[in-house]
């Protein structure tokens, strides 16, 4: 029976044995490509973490990326870049890779720095870039000596080795001198700083959180309630070595409970301490920008149940037995707020609400029994608004506090006769964000001013009533004139007596009966017919709006009346005359609204034109208004709350002490030479010949100074150029 033999070729492979694959296995781990590979993850995780803003609500990205893309980002845990498992994983194979790195390399490292390396030969000396011998006639004993003398006063380590030559045992001396030796031990503090700062980053992140989520049942919280009502398994110990959480506190209330953030819902972490809010203080600039804010707190130890006083302000945080707390911005403490809801369309009728910002409040419309719910969303007290070359507040209807790079840069730099644009700053004063809700569960967010709102165009002032679709659009604002009591009844008044058909007749028989002379009938009649149905299309009367395929309503219903009916040339004049039209029967509209109202009737006078000309803007634009009702902020209580950092970071201290080993190591690779001089000695006709040689681990020109220094110095020799030997020689 035959066996078959196994290849011996040239291409068979022996199996490698355990041992032999654990050298691989660490031969790669300790490599530096892949030390770089695993930093260039890391720094491209860092751009991404500083690009994507981490740990916003999932609905911001699902409108900023699209449902797909927001999904697929999620999975991959970039909303959360810095405690993502592969993120965690890669630092902990970066410290692995570093210290197994210094682990193969120190020991020889050490060694060197204990090596002279004096057993080098002469052959080789002159083998060397930078030599040169000279001739004495001193004994080489003598000789290597007074050379090793004037090397240690030069700040150099020295030894001497004695050498058999052809002249005798030990007439031969090798001098072998060495400095610079921080160079190699900056490699070392380097990558030990690298170790220590990513064990830093490890012991501060959510490392050791996960860990209790793995291996301790704890798991977050995507509920809501009470923070009391939340069960132990969603809560962190006050004994936890390393957190990092925010803590809102609100003024004239305490709370010992910070909630930790996490990718699918939040942890609530346990303190030791409850902290109490007396005062928040906040400064604002002349932009309306915070300046200062900082938090007049109480610190009620649980186990002592000793008081602290403190104050809390940015940069300036407090550290109560370890943990640190910091002022990190501020919040809406829950103000009370009292708003006025205002039907925009012919029916309906007034009524108030109360309630805190925060929560919300159920709405059932009597017309037609839709239900809603109205969330009381954010109470801004200052609104610093720039009018200055705008016509009031910037597109993003929010805040005009924003920084526009390009054109601040473009506003500097260019030709000489640019000049910067001068801001108008000025406090619009309070307003009210809220959100309504319908059975559906589809919300729109409105933003409405309290006050006023002098645009600074000539024309009358308005109240701001802004909305939006989604918070990734910025706020559009309905302008609704306020008459002279500085509220919008008469617009309201107006907006219902459009929607009134035998008002209009009347309105519209009052215009023409001023326009017209009573002798011309028929020129009576034809007016009338145009007036009606100019202010029928104005009003959205679906049968003035014969002809057209859009009966919207406002300006844009005329206009596409127009645009249907009338030949493309004659189109500018038919349209200006039904807009003089429409303006003067909308004026005697308001007129008899007030007279039904019991007011007095408008003056003819330049106040009133501004009021119409903004309200005819304000009718056409109302059409396109989502909602037949605002709600305007009529009184409120403002309460502040402070948001505090809470951190115990036990790896703060570790990535300090990394940051100095890390400039130290990087100044001592840069700007440390390791430099080693040898000098054989040996006897030659009668007296002595020295060859020198100098290395260094870079090629400078202070190195080629400083040998030829060393020739002079020790040799003798004159220097090879006047610009080599200028200048001191480093030691």
């Amino acid at each position: 029976m035959s066996l078959p033999l196994a290849e011996t070729g040239p291409q068979a492979q022996p199996p490698r044995s355990r041992p032999e694959r654990l050298k691989v296995l660490v031969d790669l781990l300790s490599s530096m490509r892949f030390a770089i590979s695993l930093l260039t993850v890391i720094c491209i995780a860092s751009v991404i973490g500083t690009v994507l803003q981490q740990n916003q609500p999932a609905v911001n990205y699902v409108n900023q990326f699209g449902p797909f893309w927001a999904q697929l980002f999620g999975e991959l845990h970039l909303y959360s870049v810095y405690s993502a498992w592969w993120f965690l994983l890669i630092l902990g194979f970066l410290v692995v890779s570093t210290s197994l790195c210094i682990a193969r390399n120190t020991p020889k490292i050490l060694v060197d720095l204990k090596t002279f390396k004096e057993n080098i030969r002469e052959q080789s000396l002159r083998a060397f870039g930078q030599h040169a011998e000279a001739d004495f006639s001193e004994a080489p004993e003598g000789l290597a000596r007074r050379l090793g003398e004037g090397l240690v006063q030069g700040g150099w380590k020295v030894r001497l080795q004695p050498r058999d030559t052809a002249a005798g045992p030990g007439t031969g001396w090798m001098v072998a001198a060495k400095a610079g030796a921080a160079n190699k031990l900056g490699y070392i503090a380097a990558h030990s700083a690298i170790v220590l700062i990513c064990l830093g980053g490890l012991l501060d992140g959510d490392l050791i959180v996960r860990a209790q989520m793995w291996f301790n049942g704890k798991a977050p919280y995507a509920g809501a309630g009470l923070i009391a009502d939340v069960p132990a398994r969603h809560r962190l110990s006050e004994n936890n070595p390393t957190f990092r959480g925010n803590l809102m506190v609100a003024e004239g209330t305490q709370s010992s409970t910070a909630i930790l953030n996490q990718s699918d819902g939040v942890l609530l972490q346990e303190l030791p301490f409850a902290v109490e809010l007396k005062k928040f203080i906040v400064e604002h600039y002349s932009t309306g920008m915070p300046k200062l804010f900082a938090s007049e707190i109480v610190i009620h130890d649980k186990a002592t149940g000793a008081l602290t006083e403190a104050r809390v302000e940015v940069n300036h945080p407090v550290n109560y037995h370890g943990i640190e707390i910091y002022q990190s911005s501020f919040d809406d403490g829950g103000s009370k707020v009292r708003l006025q809801a205002l039907p925009l369309d012919s029916d309906g009728a007034r009524f108030e609400v109360e309630g805190v910002i925060g929560g919300s409040t159920g709405l059932t419309r009597s017309q037609t029994g839709e239900k809603f719910n109205l969330e009381f969303s954010a109470l801004r007290v200052i609104n610093v608004e720039n009018f200055a070359g705008q016509g009031g507040p910037s597109g993003s209807g929010v805040d005009v506090r924003k920084v526009d790079l390009r054109d601040s840069v473009e506003a500097r730099l260019g030709a000489a006769n640019k000049v910067m644009t001068k801001k108008e700053l000025r406090n619009v004063g309070p307003s009210i964000t809220y959100k309504l809700r319908d059975a559906a569960g589809q919300a729109r967010e409105f933003h409405n001013y309290m006050l006023p709102v002098d645009m600074g165009d000539g024309g009358a002032p308005v109240m701001l009533l802004g909305m939006r679709e989604t918070p990734a659009e910025p706020f559009r604002y309905l302008r609704v004139p306020v008459d002279d009591q500085g509220g919008m009844d008469s617009f309201l008044r107006l907006r219902k007596a459009l929607g009134q058909p035998k008002l209009r007749e009347q309105a519209v028989a009052r215009y023409v009966a001023l326009a017209i002379d009573p002798s011309k009938p028929e020129l009576a009649r034809q007016l009338q017919a145009s007036a009606s149905r100019a202010l029928d299309l104005f009003a959205g009367n679906p049968a003035a709006a014969k002809g057209s395929d859009r009966p919207a309503g406002g300006l844009q219903a005329v206009a596409d009346f127009i645009e249907s009916n009338v030949p493309e040339a004659e189109r500018p004049r038919a349209g200006e005359v039904l807009i003089r039209i429409l303006n003067g029967v909308l004026f005697q509209l308001e007129q008899l609204s007030r007279e039904q109202a019991g007011l007095k009737p408008w003056p003819n006078e330049a106040k009133t034109q501004a009021f119409m000309t903004q309200a005819v803007l304000s009718l056409s634009d109302v059409q396109a208004y989502p909602v037949p009702l605002t709600f305007v902020l009529k009184d409120f209580t403002q309460v502040q709350a402070s948001v505090f950092q809470v951190a115990r970071a036990p790896g703060k201290t570790v990535v300090y002490l990394g940051c100095a080993l890390l400039i130290l190591g990087v100044f001592a690779m840069l700007y440390v030479r390791e430099r080693r001089v040898w000098i054989w000695v040996r006897p030659e006709s009668g007296g002595t010949r020295a060859t020198m040689a100098l290395s260094s681990n870079r090629k400078t020109m202070d190195g080629d100074r400083e040998f030829e220094h060393l020739k002079i110095k020790l040799l003798g020799l004159a220097p090879a150029s006047r610009d080599a030997a200028e200048g001191p020689a480093p030691n």
